[in-house]
């Protein structure tokens, strides 16, 4: 017979235990701004007066899908909380946000304190990167949803843009320019067709003329692109960004477009990345449905009035390139 909580499935030691061992890289985020403590019923920022004359916070939340299947199989979790804080702080630089702080979900069926840790640290790394305090967090354990120590994770981030700088592509005209940004890889997206694709194949097994294992490749984390962002943000005026998720560029790019104008897209200046090869190949996947489902390289983008190509791409550095350009249209985008 259940007499108490643990015989149900839940050990709330074990979760005090992980919030004592994650405290050290939490508390690594923190600044002077972060006014309250780990293990509070919520966190405190304080603004500071010279953020903007207008300031408007910014949000974004996201999780990392099937992504985690793989870390888990491979048990390899220091990574996937980067990929967490990736998938929403990339989203509100969109809008020419600054990062603020982030917090963080994860659950569980059954917590283990090396897997959750892991995780958490990973965020808190994600967050370094990022330049953001984590906060707060929550780790649920649900041994009737999920299956033993198997796990799921979700971020939130908030960020703040003066209202006057806030960046909505509606300016976005015939002439401008597509500049791209290097992706680290696949990032947190696709995921579940990619298991499919590898189901037959070990995870172990070296990738192509790299040191690494295909599932290492597969689990290189979500790149990051605050720094080179709000750089640029700083020295050019940026009409418009996009986050290359799910639906690739395809999906993504639209989002930004007027109604009146077009993005033309070429592909040949996409540097080449061998997983994009192997898993059109291996998989038997059509180019459309490589370019409808994956980033292909393109991990952001960014579109500048034609004079700025120089500027921006000698700013962004050797990960950069023209992607494309802008002309009449309909608010959709054209892949050469």
């Amino acid at each position: 017979m259940v007499k108490t909580y643990s015989d149900a499935g839940v050990n709330k030691e074990t979760g005090y235990h992980h919030v004592e061992r994650i405290k050290e890289a939490v508390n690594k985020t923190h600044s002077v701004n972060v006014l309250s403590h780990l293990g509070g019923f919520s966190g405190l920022y304080e603004l500071d007066c010279h953020e903007g004359v207008h300031p408007v916070l910014v949000s974004g939340t996201d999780g990392v899908g099937t992504k985690v299947k793989l870390a888990y199989e491979m048990g390899i979790h220091d990574s996937i909380g980067i990929d967490c804080v990736a998938m929403c702080v990339n989203d509100i630089l969109c809008q020419g946000a600054k990062p603020l702080f982030f917090l963080d979900y994860l659950a569980t069926g059954s917590l283990d304190p090396d897997i959750s840790v892991a995780v958490v640290e990973g965020v808190a790394k994600g967050c370094q990167v990022a330049n953001m305090a984590l906060i707060g967090g929550e780790t649920a354990e649900m041994p009737g949803v999920y299956h033993g120590s198997e796990y799921d994770l979700a971020g939130f981030a908030v960020g703040i843009v003066n209202k006057e700088d806030i960046i909505t592509g509606n300016d976005i005209s015939k002439g401008d320019v597509l500049i791209g940004i290097e992706s680290s890889g696949i990032h947190s997206n696709g995921f579940s067709l990619v298991r499919a694709i590898v189901s037959d194949l070990s995870l172990n097994q070296k990738f192509g003329k790299s040191e690494k294992t295909l599932g290492q490749v597969l689990l290189e984390p979500t790149r990051i692109y605050v720094s080179e962002i709000l750089n640029l943000r700083d020295h050019v005026s940026i009409k418009g960004m996009a986050h290359i998720t799910g639906g690739g560029l395809y999906e993504n790019l639209p989002r930004i477009l007027p109604r009146n104008v077009s993005a033309r897209v070429q592909t040949k200046n996409i540097p080449h990345q061998e997983i994009f090869s192997f898993l059109q190949n291996y998989g038997n996947i059509n180019i459309e449905e490589m370019y409808n489902t994956f980033n292909m390289g393109v991990g952001f983008v960014v579109v500048i009035a034609e004079e700025d190509t120089d500027k921006t791409l000698e700013l962004l550095g050797n990960s950069a390139f023209i992607l494309g350009t802008i002309e009449d249209g309909n608010g959709n985008i054209c892949l050469k």
